[in-house]
Order: C-alpha cells, then structure tokens, then sequence
C-alpha cells in the first residue's frame, strides 16, 4: 500500500516551520532535511526538503519559492478530546497568525487548521435536526469552539 505524505510548499521557511509544527504537536521530530545541489535552481548548499513527523503522521516541507502560498482550500484537522486541547492548539497555531470563524485557525506561515472536539460532526448530523441546527447556529457564531456552548446550544429546547 503506498503512503500519502502531505507535502507543504515554502518560499524558504521549511525548516522554521518544520521546528514549529514539532513544538506544537507531541511525539514529533525532523527526519531529514536534504539540500539543493549545484544543479539549482536554488543556491547550493540551501535547504531543499525537510522531512518531519507530527505525532506518527509524515510531512514533508519544500523551499519551491514564492510561487505559490497557501489558502483555505487545504486545511488540517486537529480532533480535540476536550476544551484543554482546543485552547492549546488555538492558542499555539494561532500565534503570530489569524483566527477564523468556526474552529479554524491560520497559523504565522498561512497554513490552514481547523480545532474542533471529537463529536462535532456526529453532533452537527444529529438525527434530531433541531439539535443540529442549534449546534450549527452556535458554532457560526464562534471562533474558537467552545465545546460546554456547543452542547448547550443542541441541548436547549
């Protein structure tokens, strides 16, 4: 079975990033980092790839150029087991960043993440569609999800 790998796309930041992801989640480190050779198209001798693993999931970070940057298309999801854990991820990846409506979270090198409890799409799907749309309501109002709020919201009626 091959292994999918994201591969995130930097101006020159790749090793910066790749040091802050591995702060920011447990069980990570940097693999390797490769360099451009004499062949270019970037200077010989600059970083080319960082490979990395945030808590046993595999990345790996190109310095491509300025090129492209990232957008909202492509986002993370963080899964929290509870409010503690929200308010770590979206305080750390919100640093030097951007917080958005409904969980998500642009970190300082514009890389999406969206932090959100464990259940939340069980909840926004629930059968009972009053609850659904209460929960759905209170999220729209959010920026960073508050999970007693969002159950609080479904509960009411």
């Amino acid at each position: 079975m091959p292994q999918i790998t994201p591969n995130l796309w930097f101006d020159t930041q790749s090793v910066e990033a790749a040091e802050f992801y591995c702060s920011v989640f447990p069980n990570s480190r940097i693999r390797n980092i490769s360099y451009y050779t004499e062949a270019g198209p970037r200077p010989a001798g600059t970083v080319l790839t960082v490979d990395f693993v945030l808590d046993g999931k595999e990345f790996t970070a190109i310095n491509g150029g300025p090129q492209f940057t990232f957008d909202e298309a492509i986002s993370f999801l963080i899964t929290c087991g509870n409010q503690e854990e929200i308010d770590y991820y979206w305080t750390k990846l919100s640093e030097g960043g951007e917080e958005g409506p409904c969980g998500w979270v642009k970190d300082k090198f514009g890389l999406s993440w969206q932090v959100v409890p464990t259940g939340m799409a069980e909840l926004m799907s629930d059968p009972d569609q009053s609850r659904a749309t209460r929960a759905m309501q209170a999220m729209l109002g959010m920026k960073k999800i508050d999970m007693a709020a969002l159950q609080a919201a479904a509960d009411q009626g």
